[in-house]
């Protein structure tokens, strides 16, 4: 099983954590990765863009002149594309672009960037996080005595005061255990979790 160091909110080392090799040194599945961003990415589209085509406009009943003798070019309809007010040609229409992922897919990608992090030495451990008031600074101030500036802050459960207090942080990002996924794993540079959570964790996707 793999060890790591917990350290507490002042950056010093408190103890040490054992890992479950099951969920954080499991061979990294690059093709499950990739699918699950693209699945996540392609989810978040609202796909409602529309446009109307030539058999939508308004108008055009007729010919605007008759075929010949006028002088311009012959024209069918002012609903054509070309006319100021037409249709346009190719037409976005309403679509879902929803991409879905199984769901042992979608765990096994999220414990192979688990299993990266951990080796990427990019994983930290945080005895707790405890906040006594919404405040930048404190959150700030926590990641540099971890050495960290880009960041997802993992916690067990959602904490209004963590979350208000990094809102402010453009580097910085954070996520309940139910709610993390592949794309903010990756997106940020090093994931910083309280050990409870990663006890949840080792319960959850055990």
């Amino acid at each position: 099983m793999a060890s790591v160091s917990v350290y507490n909110m002042e950056g010093a080392q408190v103890g040490t954590i054992e890992l479950s090799d099951s969920i954080f040194a499991v061979p990294v599945n690059e093709h499950l990765v990739h699918q699950a961003v693209v699945a996540q990415l392609a989810n978040k589209r609202q796909g409602t863009q529309k446009a109307k085509t030539r058999g939508e406009v308004s108008g055009g009943g007729r010919k605007p002149w008759r075929q010949k003798g006028t002088g311009h070019a012959r024209q069918g309809s002012i609903r054509a594309p070309q006319w100021k007010g037409g249709g346009v040609v190719f037409a976005p229409t309403p679509r879902d672009y929803s991409v879905k992922v199984n769901k042992k897919e979608k765990v096994a990608a999220i414990k192979s960037v688990l299993s990266a992090k951990v080796a990427e030495g990019k994983f930290i451990v945080l005895d707790e996080l405890k906040l006594t008031e919404i405040k930048t600074k404190a959150v700030k101030t926590v990641l540099n005595n971890l050495k960290v500036e880009k960041a997802l802050i993992v916690t067990n459960e959602k904490d209004d005061t963590v979350v208000k207090s990094a809102n402010n942080l453009t580097q910085v990002a954070t996520a309940a255990l139910n709610t993390i996924n592949v794309y903010d794993m990756l997106k940020y540079d090093t994931l910083v979790i309280t050990q409870e959570a990663v006890a949840k964790i080792e319960e959850v996707y055990a």
